[in-house]
């Protein structure tokens, strides 16, 4: 699609953005400013990230990225240098019983006020939220923890509840983690839970300048001692960004325009026709790919979710009846015009996966067998992946990969067949009779579904959720897509949802142990619908086998041989319960403007993360290099 085209779709959204770049930057060099697109703040005035903070979202404004600091930093991209130590000064030492963690802190490191970072600060954030539940972290904080000993400024000793190898992931960012309380700061507030932390004092390189109080954008500045952080310790040169602003965009189309006219340098996500666009027709857009799809593989697994405390979705004959009812070809090419890399296992296929998890496990994929209560079938075709790439060949031509392993990199393995026929019977097996063309429950109500969506902040993933709901309403099961926009996460953490279309599974990316996420799965840390469920168990999915393979993951080191094969036992208890159908790897069509900024990671250079809600992007901030035939101011 044409840029023509684009700008007379967009017009009326861009009639609806906030300030222009050039208004809201008014004073700032644009030559030293990076803008990227945030998410509109529904609590402009909220930057304590420990707290839910009534609808903030201080992760989607720089507040995470740029100004918090934890532990340790594991690089998603992978790689011989994916372990990075920040605030610690070298990785966690474990007993040998792992009942036992100590962590070596740098010296030097100081907030953005001038007081100097210290254990002081490590052991009040851990107490401070096993104290006050409902903190961000208070739930593994409560359960892993039995008392905490800092003998000195650099040292601090975790003793352990029972053993947990996993403990030290708390405080290691793959895309956020613990971070650590400014104890000089909350422990003057009267309830750390509403206290809103503005101004808030930073550990990281940038400090707060100025926002926006209806929500739209946030300055971040250089701190004049940037050095004295842990990026600042390592680094070699200083960052040529001296300004970071985080605005929201507008729509899809919107940030098209936006981009092509320079005023958003990073995008977060957009529509793939409008990526395919700016990479046919712009000369100075970067990509993480440099070809087809273009898109950045986020280790990170969009899928259905179903809230297992509310009916029928408690049964695993209803959740997997509506997975046998979906098409994921039509999904693919629905969501991501083809650029979809399919996932029938609960690990985006992404990073070491492939090697680790779904190579090895095709045989029993493929030999998988569900019993509808009519007959047994063997649900899973290899092939469907192959299917999606001929269906863009023509449009794609020589960038469409022929090797198998290339095109299985590129679009997955196999998923599972659409097969109403089977569904019909696990419906009926669960106790559903149709009623003309519609289904109706065991209690004689309709089956209706509300399927939710956060909109057009994920493009892609809210038309998935239009072609599901299409494809489950042809089968007699009446569905609504239900746009949650800003409150989707606070829906998705409360269980007030049915089912949607989110993830709730996230990896490391370069490493097969399944932790990230997994950890937080054990039905220790289940809350009942109405409260808040820590990440990331959104659907609540409850199973003693489940337990026990956490409980056993815990007890093993990190680099286990052994991890691998703990994973793959996860992975096929969750296909045999399907608590959340997997689709496809998160790919973020997210397009870098380098008029005024280059040396972007991307896949030949996979130094940082790039996407603007990651808070590894910190390491792509300081590492950029102005592009020195930018616009003069």
């Amino acid at each position: 699609m044409k840029f023509r085209k684009y700008a007379a779709i967009a017009l009326l959204s861009l009639m609806a953005l906030p300030a222009s770049a050039q208004d809201f930057i008014a004073g700032i060099p644009r030559n030293e400013t990076l803008i990227i697109q945030g998410t509109p703040q529904q609590n402009a005035d909220w930057f304590n990230v420990w707290a839910p903070g009534g609808g903030a979202a201080a992760n989607l404004n720089g507040l995470q990225q740029l100004t918090t600091d934890t532990l340790w930093f594991i690089n998603p991209e992978g790689g011989k240098d994916a372990w990075q130590n920040a605030l610690a000064s070298e990785p966690p030492s474990y007993n040998a019983d792992f009942t036992e963690m100590t962590v070596k802190l740098r010296k030097g490191i100081f907030w953005s006020d001038g007081v100097e970072f210290t254990s002081d600060d490590v052991v009040y954030t851990v107490q401070t939220q096993i104290d006050h539940p409902g903190m961000a972290w208070s739930a593994p904080f409560t359960v892993n923890v039995a008392s905490m000993e800092n003998p000195d400024p650099q040292t601090v000793v975790f003793h352990l509840k029972k053993p947990n190898s996993r403990f030290h992931t708390l405080f290691t960012v793959r895309w956020n983690a613990a971070w650590i309380m400014p104890k000089h700061v909350f422990e003057k507030a009267a309830d750390p839970l509403s206290f809103n932390n503005n101004p808030p004092v930073s550990l990281g390189p940038y400090q707060l300048q100025s926002y926006d109080k209806g929500g739209n954008w946030t300055i971040w500045k250089l701190r004049d001692d940037w050095q004295r952080t842990s990026i600042g310790l390592a680094a070699a040169q200083p960052p040529e960004v001296k300004y970071v602003v985080y605005r929201a965009a507008g729509n899809p189309e919107a940030r098209v325009i936006e981009q092509r006219n320079h005023n958003l340098d990073v995008i977060n996500d957009m529509a793939p026709e409008g990526m395919f666009s700016i990479m046919r027709d712009s000369k100075s857009t970067a990509s993480w790919l440099k070809g087809f799809p273009f898109a950045h593989p986020d280790p990170t697994l969009p899928s259905v979710l179903f809230n297992t405390k509310k009916a029928p979705f408690d049964n695993k004959d209803v959740r997997w009846a509506l997975a046998l009812l979906i098409d994921i070809r039509e999904v693919a090419l629905g969501s991501y015009r083809g650029a979809a890399n399919i996932a029938a296992l609960a690990t985006p296929p992404t990073g070491s996966a492939p090697d680790d998890y779904y190579a090895p496990m095709q045989d029993w994929l493929t030999n998988f067998e569900l019993d509808t209560g009519s007959r047994k079938i063997k649900p899973y075709d290899p092939n469907i992946s192959a299917q999606i790439a001929n269906m863009v060949r023509s449009q794609w031509a020589d960038q469409i990969p022929t090797d198998p392993a290339k095109l299985q990199r590129t679009f997955g393995f196999g998923w599972w067949k659409k097969d109403v026929q089977a569904a019909t019977e696990l419906l009926q097996k669960a106790g559903f009779k149709k009623s003309g063309r519609q289904w109706v429950k065991p209690d004689g109500t309709p089956f209706t579904i509300r399927l939710q969506v956060e909109g057009d902040a994920i493009p892609t993933l809210a038309r998935a959720g239009t072609v599901i709901a299409q494809q489950w309403t042809q089968a007699g099961i009446a569905t609504k897509v239900d746009v949650a926009g800003p409150t989707n996460g606070q829906r998705l953490g409360t269980g007030d949802f049915e089912t949607a279309i989110y993830w709730s599974i996230e990896t490391w990316g370069g490493h097969p142990d399944l932790s990230f996420f997994l950890d937080s799965y054990h039905s220790e840390f289940i809350k009942p619908v109405g409260q808040i469920q820590p990440p990331r168990n959104l659907q609540r999915w409850q199973d003693p086998r489940l337990d026990q393979l956490i409980e056993k993951n815990r007890s093993i080191a990190f680099d286990s041989p052994d991890v691998a094969k703990l994973g793959q036992d996860f992975l096929k208890l969750a296909v045999e319960e399907m608590p959340m159908i997997p689709l496809m790897a998160y790919n973020k069509f997210a397009p870098l403007d380098t008029t005024y900024w280059t040396n972007y990671p991307s896949a030949d250079n996979p130094y940082s993360a790039s996407g603007p809600n990651w808070s590894n992007i910190r390491y792509m901030v300081v590492g950029l290099k102005a592009n020195p035939d930018a616009p003069k101011p």
